[in-house]
């Protein structure tokens, strides 16, 4: 999980407090806190996603600049499924956006600049 956060996503490990478990990754101007579901703060959390059941909905990073065909190439040349571009509505109004998931089947949405429509 924490590869696929680092290596395919960008993200920069920030912190990594071992004794809680926690891994906290910067994305942009926000940071993502992956929980090891065994540690300290993952066992007060519940367990891991499975397919029946989730622990979020979705997370979204704002990707700039927006490129849907290199962004579909880089995600199909790592392994991942590259679905079509929607508009979506977001924190910045409508927009392109494509959903990926994470190693435990949670979902990311790459979500591109806002439109007029």
């Amino acid at each position: 999980m924490l590869l696929f956060y680092q290596d395919v996503l960008g993200c920069k490990l920030e912190r990594n407090i071992e004794d809680l478990g926690l891994f906290q990754l910067r994305a942009g101007s926000a940071l993502i806190d992956l929980v090891d579901v065994d540690g300290p703060l993952g066992r007060k959390g519940g367990g891991p996603p499975r397919n029946d059941t989730r622990n979020m909905d979705h997370l979204c990073l704002q990707i700039e600049p927006w490129d849907e065909e290199a962004i579909r190439t880089y995600l199909t040349k790592a392994g991942l499924a590259a679905p079509a571009v929607e508009t979506r509505y977001g924190a910045k109004g409508y927009g392109p956006s494509i959903y990926i998931e994470d190693p435990d089947g949670n979902a990311v949405e790459l979500k591109g600049p806002p439109s007029n429509g």
